[in-house]
Formats: structure tokens, sequence, C-alpha cells
């Protein structure tokens, strides 16, 4: 059993006699991380084609004279994304180093175009568009990928080295701060709270101390607070948020519409396609709001099943994040994680009344063109760094996150791979 144990933690790997690796090496890839998260992505690609179509066909009858105008597009955007999953996959992560400072200006300056009158598109108040017609994009979430291939490639190259970790910590706060105070001036805090997110994760998994990390995460949570409070219609959605029963025909209106539809799906759900929420009576039924009509239509059980196949990506992106080839990956991996399980996490807290409302769609569920090709290119990078197996020496197991503790502390805190 012991001997088990210990092939287990190396990967099956082991050498022979003479030095030379066996044909089961520590190198191998993560075949088996590679199949469950393609499979996890693909089935809720799935399931958000089936509830797209559901969830917008009533609004889509109203404007566009068809019940499958919405579904068609997000054929269209699931299509494009998986082209962008393929190519991702195929391409060595490591390449993607020389594109991370470049994407990250291109986003920036695209962030301002949105803010510059008569240029960008206003939705409900915000501005978060550019594009001609029905052809849009969302500029913001261009910036997640730029800011996160930027931050993994510095920390990667500086953070590992006492004398340049803390400059390099420094200047990855700073990118999050320029990002985030433009997302904001859109305005768009939900999607700021998923940029800061990832960024504490980078910096944690690069090997920043958790006391400082605990630090930024309250200094972050103060000034999403303040931030909150400082607009009328932000303040109104935060108190709505304490009791949304209390004004349910004005400020609580979506939470309590998103929970009542939600409560009628019971344990097995109404069945696909026999929602009422989705009559009008629930706004952004088929977008921010599309998990309601999963719990209407296909119950418990079938929330349940998204919760767990979120759950599922987040084991697997860790796996892979601490069997990574080298450190660049494992910061690369992390960050695609925490991108895609804190924009869940924001989303499905929305509908269920947890955590305010703010405007994020649920991650390769809810309809949206940017978001997912954007996130298929993601998990595309995330099977490359899978497929690139594991650099650790057969015979001599080391995780890509170890715990050590630190010169003045004693406490243990994630070390950066040597």
């Amino acid at each position: 059993m012991t001997s088990i144990a210990r092939s287990a933690r190396s990967g099956g790997a082991h050498r022979t006699p003479s030095g030379s690796r066996s044909r089961n090496t520590a190198v191998a890839p993560e075949r088996s991380g590679q199949v469950v998260l393609a499979g996890v992505v693909a089935l809720l690609c799935l399931i958000g084609l089936v509830m797209v179509l559901s969830a917008s066909s009533v609004q889509a009858l109203r404007e566009g004279g068809s019940s499958w105008f919405y579904f068609r597009r997000q054929v269209l955007w699931v299509g494009a994304g998986s082209a962008a999953l393929v190519v991702a996959a195929r391409l060595d992560y490591r390449l993607l180093r020389r594109l991370g400072l470049p994407l990250l200006v291109a986003s920036v300056a695209l962030l301002v175009v949105v803010l510059v009158p008569g240029m960008g598109i206003s939705v409900n108040g915000s501005t978060r568009w550019i594009g001609v017609g029905g052809w849009r994009m969302q500029p913001s979430e261009l910036a997640k990928l730029g800011l996160l291939l930027s931050s993994a490639d510095l920390l990667a190259r500086r953070g590992g080295r006492p004398d340049t970790g803390r400059s390099a910590m420094w200047v990855v706060l700073l990118g999050f701060l320029l990002v985030a105070a433009l997302v904001m001036a859109q305005p768009d805090l939900g999607t700021t709270l998923v940029v800061g997110w990832m960024v504490l994760c980078l910096l944690y998994v690069a090997g920043t101390p958790l006391r400082s990390v605990a630090g930024l995460l309250a200094a972050g949570a103060g000034a999403a607070f303040v931030l909150g409070m400082a607009e009328p219609y932000r303040r109104e959605r935060l108190l709505s948020f304490m009791n949304p029963w209390a004004d349910a025909d004005n400020t609580g209106y979506q939470v309590v519409q998103s929970l009542v539809g939600m409560g009628t799906g019971r344990f097995t759900g109404v069945g696909v396609g026999a929602s009422r929420a989705k009559w009008g009576f629930l706004p952004n039924a088929h977008t921010d709001f599309i998990f309601s009509i999963i719990g209407e239509e296909l119950g418990m059980v079938g929330s349940l099943i998204v919760i767990a196949l979120f759950a599922a990506f987040a084991l697997v992106g860790i796996r892979i994040a601490l069997r990574a080839r080298d450190r660049y990956g494992m910061l690369l991996a992390a960050g695609i994680t925490s991108w895609v399980i804190s924009q869940a996490f924001i989303n499905i807290g929305a509908v269920v009344g947890v955590v305010p409302v703010s405007g994020l769609p649920l991650p390769f569920v809810s309809f949206g063109g940017t978001s997912m090709v954007l996130l298929m290119g993601a998990v595309g990078v995330l099977l490359n760094i899978a497929g690139q197996g594991s650099a650790r020496p057969a015979g001599r197991p080391t995780p890509a996150v170890s715990t050590a503790p630190t010169p003045r502390s004693g406490r243990l805190r994630p070390q950066p791979v040597r």
C-alpha cells in the first residue's frame, strides 16, 4: 500500500538502473485532467444552449419575430469559442508570454474608447460595449485576459526572487488599479471584483505572504463597499440585497422574481420550456439570471448538477496548476481557474440572493459573445498546460506549490517552483 501511494504522488514514474526514464514517466501529460475538463466545459455549453433557447424564446419572439433569434447567436458564439479552444489547446502556452503586455495595452485602449461619448454602447445605464448594430464586444473581458497573461509573465520572471518579488507585486497591483478604474467608470463593479480576485490568487500562488494577501483583500473589500455606496443605483442594490422583499416592486424586484422562479421549480423542476418567469416577469432571464431559469425548469437537481460541474472545473484546474511544467504555467492555470470560478460564484450568488446583483454572466451558460469566446480560449490554454505534463523529475516528486516556513514568521506559505 505504501508503494502504491508513493507511486501515485510521483505520477507513477520510475527510473531504470541506468538512470533512464521508463515509458511511465512523471512528465506524462495530464490526459485524465484534459478529458474531465473538456467534458465539464462541453456539458456546461450544452446546458447553456438548451437554457438560452428556453429562457430567451419569449423575448426573442417579441423583439426579433422568431423564438430562435438568440439561440442562433449563441450557437455562433459557442462555435467561435470552440474554435478558439482548439487553437489555444494546440498552441504552446509559453508563446503567450509575448502577447501579455500588448494585449493589456490594447484592452486598456479599448476601455478608454468605450468611455468616449458616441463610441461606447450603453445598456441599462452602463456603457460596456463597442460595436455596430447587434454585433458588439466587451473590452473588459479582453482586459481580464490581458491582465492575466501579463501578470503571470511578470510574476514568473521576477516574483520568485526576494529582491524583485515585492516590486513585481506592486507592478501587478498598478496594472489592476488602472484596469479597475476604467471598468468602474463604465460602471461595472462585478467585473472589477472578478479581476481583483484573479489578481489576489495570482499573487498568493506566486508566493506573496498570506498576511499581505489578507491586507489586500481587506482593502479591496473596503473599496468595494465605498464604491457600492457612492452611486445611488449601487447603493439601492446593496440595501435591497439585505432584504429584497422590503421593496419587492422596485429595487428588490429582480431578486424576488428570481427566488420565486427557483422556488417554483422545487426538486425536479417544471420541465424544459415551461418556465413562467421568462414571460416578462424576470428581466435578463437568458443572460445574468439564467441560473434562475435552470432552477425553475430543472429544479434543485439541475441546479446542483451545474454547481457540481463548476466544482469539478475548480478541482481539475487546481490539479493542473499544481502539476504544471513551469512557474508560468502554474500561475496561468491558477489565474484561469480563479477567473471562471469567481465569476460563477458571483453570478449564482446574485441569483439566489446571497451577494448583491452585479450583472455578470454565468460562464459557458449565459448568452453572450465576448465572454464565451475568451473563456473558451482560456480553457484551451488550460488544456495545453495539462497536455505539456509535469517537469518534476521521476522518483523525486516536488509539488508545484510547497509549504515552507517563512524566515521571519515561521508560518507556512506557498513557495515558488525553483
